[in-house]
């Protein structure tokens, strides 16, 4: 049986695009200066924005349109993040082998997110369900995450 998921950070396609955002992110300290509020804000926030709108989904899945809705933005981030990545090769910012690396996690952090979004009801929450009872005990004062 798998892990119980209680907290958007359990899921494997949260871990993967965190670290996915991470990598990104150090790469992107060494684009040039000229590119700080373009491509480097850009990637740095289509990255990262797809977490977020994982953790949005995720405590909106009482509500299975609005889960869909925000798992479709996180697949759209994910996607806007490879489109990055293409530009940060072309512009020799990127070495080729790194951006594929990348551009594959994001391929497969989009293909979890068609699943999810294709499959609400392994995931929505329903008011009859007694999963609604969600502990709080089960959650960190401090973000999760962070070592």
């Amino acid at each position: 049986m798998g892990k119980k998921i209680v907290n958007h950070t359990d899921l494997d396609v949260y871990q993967k695009a965190l670290e996915s955002a991470m990598h990104i992110f150090e790469l992107s300290r060494s684009f040039p200066r000229e590119e700080t509020y373009s491509l480097t804000d850009q990637i740095r926030r289509s990255s990262r924005s797809v977490c977020a709108n994982l953790a949005e989904g995720w405590r909106k899945r009482r509500y299975e349109k609005a889960f869909i809705s925000k798992l479709s933005d996180a697949e759209g981030e994910s996607a806007e993040t490879q489109v990055w990545l293409t530009f940060a090769v072309k512009c020799g910012y990127v070495e080729r082998e790194q951006a594929n690396v990348l551009y594959h996690h994001y391929r497969e952090i989009i293909g979890t997110l068609v699943g999810m979004i294709n499959h609400p009801e392994t995931w929505i929450l329903r008011t009859d369900d007694r999963r609604l009872s969600e502990e709080m005990a089960e959650y960190d004062v401090f973000v999760d995450g962070i070592d």
